[in-house]
């Protein structure tokens, strides 16, 4: 058995995204004791951190350890019980995940399907609330399965109307657009490190309401995930009184995420909006130019995730597979409904730089030339390049 050495790649998938120098320095700092007086310290500032990045100023704010989808099982099997109406849209694979996270807590689920590419419908998610008393609403603010927006703003209003609690995934959307959970007025948000905060995967950032801290404490029955159940878990982040051991932190993982939260507040969190949406712009009007088309219409796009439908007659795997082995780069596979259909291209955290967007839409062009199809790559960048300056 050897040391493994990684290759060097460049990701502009649907996540992770490529880690920045800074990040991955942090890392490597010598670990400490998960209730060392320091390490406490550096808890608080990244509780009020992401209290500032979600803007949740009202909200418990603290990073669960492990992926995005450990949030997702957390506001799901921390909210329901069983026997509890649960409402969930579903307009691509990680709305679908939520109704599934949702009946093995126990609830009776209620799906408002969409097509997928489409943003969430509020009128329809409000029809399926008004035919019963519900406990959650959840749905998906960013799908990453398909590059679509949803307007969450008005889904939690909804939410509100009818008496439930609002779960809102921001997995992708976090530090890449706008996310305002206290203008929302949602209850649980949550979100991954490995996208638009450009840290590696391994944590989950989650906002809790009152109202939800209020309906987890005020259960019938245990919580059904020991180490997500927000009663035992926040004797630990709570930090009132003094910390009782919980779990063992992922110490040199935290280390990680404070620092990708320092520098995203240095760019200045409105200026990381701006830059994801510039690249985004400049990378549609390359694929376009290419004679390539977007699977989500312009209005509902999400510029950090781009799905670039697969023309006919071209071999998606082999375009990927000619990326990677050309040129160290790493596009995403469509999934689910759109497998086989699109890639998806990300542009996220350090990920979303002018010189990704050139060097995506060449190696795309070339690949796709591979394949016989007239891909024009010199006209792609130039129409990126008008957009860029």
């Amino acid at each position: 058995m050897q040391s493994f050495q990684p290759p060097r790649r460049i990701l502009m998938g649907p996540g992770p995204s490529d880690v920045s120098p800074r990040v991955l320095n942090a890392l490597a700092r010598p670990t400490i004791g998960h209730l060392d007086p320091e390490f406490q310290a550096l808890m608080e500032e990244i509780k009020t951190a992401l209290q500032r990045l979600f803007n949740a100023p009202d909200h418990a704010c603290v990073p669960l350890p492990a992926p995005g989808t450990a949030g997702m099982e957390a506001a799901m099997m921390n909210l329901l019980e069983p026997g509890d109406r649960c409402v969930v849209a579903v307009n691509g694979a990680f709305g679908g995940r939520m109704a599934d996270m949702a009946g093995r807590a126990g609830a009776t689920v209620v799906t408002v399907d969409h097509d997928w590419g489409q943003p969430v419908d509020p009128a329809r998610v409000e029809a399926a609330l008004a035919e019963a008393p519900t406990k959650v609403l959840a749905f998906v603010h960013a799908e990453t399965s398909t590059g679509a927006c949803s307007d969450a703003a008005s889904l939690c209003a909804v939410a509100r109307k009818h008496g439930a609690l609002s779960v809102v995934d921001c997995v992708t959307s976090l530090g890449g657009i706008v996310v305002d959970v206290a203008g929302w007025d949602a209850d649980v948000v949550y979100s991954g490190t490995q996208k638009c905060l450009s840290a590696p995967p391994g944590l989950a950032p989650i906002a809790l309401s009152k109202r939800a801290q209020a309906a987890i404490s005020g259960r019938k029955e245990k919580v059904r995930n020991w180490l997500l159940d927000f009663n035992l878990l926040m004797s630990y982040w709570g930090g009132e009184g003094g910390r009782t051991y919980h779990h063992t932190a992922p110490i040199n993982a935290l280390y990680g995420l404070h620092e990708s939260l320092v520098a995203i507040f240095e760019e200045g969190q409105q200026a990381a909006i701006v830059r994801h949406a510039a690249v985004h712009e400049a990378f549609v009007a390359g694929i376009e130019a290419a004679g390539l088309s977007m699977l989500v219409a312009q209005k509902d796009r999400l510029p950090q995730l781009n799905t670039v439908v697969v023309p006919d007659g071209v071999d998606e795997a082999a375009v990927r597979a000619h990326v990677l082995k050309n040129w160290d780069l790493e596009f995403g596979a469509g999934i689910g409904a759109l497998k086989g259909k699109v890639w998806r291209i990300g542009l996220m955290g350090a990920s979303a730089t002018p010189w990704h967007v050139r060097l995506g839409l060449t190696a795309l062009c070339e690949a796709l030339a591979a394949q016989g199809f007239k891909a024009d790559a010199k006209a792609a960048l130039a129409a990126a390049d008008r957009r860029l300056t």
